[in-house]
């Protein structure tokens, strides 16, 4: 079976919830592709697979994960020069404003 025949990074982002927020931050243009774990597999094996992300001129980029899964973000630079560094972090979901308190009655 092929193999892809490009260096690229790999993060395991392990199991995350719909809605979480990630950002990938990066030196240089790269391409960025957040996966399933299904077709982070095909991508290993240099087969069709479905991403979201793509090329990336700005940095950081941010991704929201579209369904509860385990996922995986590569980054490489198959089509550009050079090299380029990254990082990822989940970007913290803000606290919901503080409401009025009542007290309890009896």
């Amino acid at each position: 079976m092929a193999q892809i025949s490009f260096p690229y990074t790999h993060y395991d982002l392990n199991d995350i919830r719909a809605g979480v927020v990630i950002e990938i931050t990066l030196s240089a243009v790269a391409n960025v592709r957040l996966m399933t774990s299904t077709d982070f597999d095909l991508f290993k094996n240099a087969r069709q697979h479905k991403f979201l992300g793509g090329v990336a001129k700005k940095s950081p980029v941010r991704l929201t994960i579209p369904k509860s899964a385990h996922w995986h973000v590569i980054v490489d630079m198959e089509g550009h020069t050079g090299k380029a560094e990254s990082s990822v972090r989940i970007v913290p979901q803000p606290k919901p404003p503080a409401g009025p308190r009542f007290a309890a009655t009896s």
